[in-house]
């Protein structure tokens, strides 16, 4: 008899499946991964599915539940197809840190991008502003003025002040997020931090690099205590887009989407053709310049 359940953290190999609070380690039988070649992991955390558990008291999922929405990411590692992050959130946060390592606009961008496309709603987290040195937090304050100006809710954060992450904390009551971010930007230290009872194991940067090392090693579903839920998911370096094409990319950014309505040619770029309003929007100040670099940057990665 089959029960349903919700995927609160994938290994790979093995799924385990909540219902009701009781957990069930689940396999996944090989015709799902055929099924989908597309994709590298069937099976998201996140993701509903119907399961029927063994003799020896394992569970073996039978189907997988159609999905609110997801976060996909190209499959690295030379892999063809998409990668599922998560499934099934009310809001998908991107985090990033002001030092240890760098704040990376070009990530944030391509983060916003994806969710922009696969309609999950998303916010910004820069956190360690505790490492800010000399007037690098006004430029700090600029970026999440640009984003907030987009239409994103924006958060800065340090472990150092409470009152910061109590704030983003409130953002995520009775409901599901995730944080997804590159290694070291301290997505598990936050959680820690608001959630006290938690003591997930976190990681140190590399002298070496100045980057994260990896300390999450799968992504899991964690409950708060204030009715939420919260995926932590391993730190990740590149974020491909996936299935988006050259003539929709501009769809996704919110600041484009009147502008190149007044663009001669219906297949237009943006980059070089005559009579762009896109570009004449740019040119104009209406079009910060760092996010039209990062649009080009996309843009030009679409080629390959």
């Amino acid at each position: 008899m089959n029960k349903k359940g919700r995927v609160i953290q994938s290994t790979g190999k093995w799924y385990k499946v909540s219902t009701d609070g009781t957990v069930t380690d689940c396999r996944l039988p090989g015709r799902f991964r055929l099924d989908k070649k597309e994709v590298t992991n069937p099976v998201a955390v996140g993701d509903y599915v119907l399961y029927e558990i063994g003799e020896d008291g394992s569970g073996q999922i039978n189907e997988i539940l159609p999905r609110d929405n997801y976060v996909p990411r190209q499959a690295t590692h030379g892999r063809r197809g998409e990668q599922i992050l998560v499934a099934n959130v009310d809001r998908a946060w991107v985090v990033q840190s002001v030092e240890q390592p760098k704040l990376n606009t070009g990530f944030i961008d391509r983060f916003l991008v994806t969710c922009e496309a696969y309609e999950v709603p998303a916010g910004i987290v820069i956190n360690k502003t505790d490492l800010a040195k000399g007037n690098q937090m006004e430029w700090v304050n600029k970026i999440g003025e640009l984003y907030r100006g987009l239409g994103y809710p924006v958060f800065m954060t340090s472990i150092k002040d409470e009152e910061s992450y109590k704030r983003l904390r409130r953002d995520l009551s009775e409901i599901t997020s995730v944080f997804i971010g590159p290694s070291g930007v301290g997505k598990t230290s936050l959680l820690n931090a608001m959630e006290p009872g938690l003591s997930l194991r976190t990681g140190e940067i590399s002298s070496y690099s100045q980057k994260g090392k990896h300390t999450t090693t799968f992504a899991r579903l964690v409950p708060l205590s204030n009715d939420g839920y919260i995926v932590d998911t391993p730190g990740i370096r590149e974020l491909g887009l996936v299935q988006i094409e050259k003539s929709e990319l501009s769809l996704y950014f919110p600041e484009m989407v009147e502008p190149r309505q007044h663009c001669k040619f219906y297949n237009c770029t943006h980059y070089h053709e005559p009579k762009c309003g896109v570009v004449e929007a740019y040119e104009e100040g209406k079009i910060h310049p760092e996010r039209y670099g990062s649009y080009l940057n996309m843009l030009e990665k679409l080629d390959y």
